[in-house]
């Protein structure tokens, strides 16, 4: 999910375009490995939905497969990101997570 950044009301403005993606991820948290997938990715963060969601404010790490069609490139990319997580929701029975990306490594 991208950087939110409060307008002059209570409406917020992201800053990076959204790519809706189904990925599988392994969260590395504090309370171990996580099963996720995600929902969306900006180059800032994502939302992810998993059955256990990490605390707020929480550190958390993974590496993901960008598909070659959203990078622009000729194979997939993997990249190693560090982020934490800012919110949690529950949408239509599905446990939300929101994470902002702060740190991120291309793997070759």
């Amino acid at each position: 999910m991208g950087q939110v950044v409060k307008s002059n009301g209570d409406n917020p403005v992201r800053t990076a375009v959204r790519f809706p993606m189904r990925l599988n991820l392994h969260l590395q948290t504090e309370q171990g490995v996580l099963e996720a997938v995600t929902e969306n990715i900006s180059a800032n963060g994502l939302l992810f939905v998993s059955d256990s969601l990490p605390a707020v404010d929480s550190r958390i790490e993974f590496t993901i497969e960008m598909p070659s069609s959203v990078m622009g490139s000729a194979t997939d990319v993997t990249i190693h990101c560090i982020g934490r997580v800012v919110r949690h929701y529950l949408e239509g029975g599905e446990k939300k997570a929101a994470a902002v990306i702060d740190e991120y490594f291309l793997k070759a």
